[in-house]
């Protein structure tokens, strides 16, 4: 029974995100842009905000213009605390 409690307690709480890649310049680093559609507070207008996220891509996988689902994890390096984890769909 102490087991159970244990688990559940541990369930994965880290984020999860799609975007796209504007950048494999880097070695094993993708720039991976997310965007967020959020209201604005006051006017209810709807807005859209973009983040660059640094992702940990090992085998060089990912492809600029391709849409990705990231993973937060540790932080790898300064910038670096999200990790690829799957391809969605390829650019053309």
């Amino acid at each position: 029974m102490a087991e159970e409690t244990q688990t559940e307690a541990r369930e994965n709480p880290r984020k999860i995100r799609e975007g796209i890649v504007a950048s494999t310049k880097m070695d094993k680093t993708l720039v991976v842009v997310a965007t967020d559609r959020v209201r604005h507070r006051r006017y209810n207008k709807t807005v859209q905000r973009d983040k660059r996220l640094y992702v940990h891509d090992e085998e060089n996988d990912a492809n600029v213009g391709d849409r990705v689902r990231v993973q937060e994890i540790r932080p790898l390096s300064k910038t670096k605390r999200w990790r690829l984890v799957e391809i969605l769909e390829r650019s053309r």
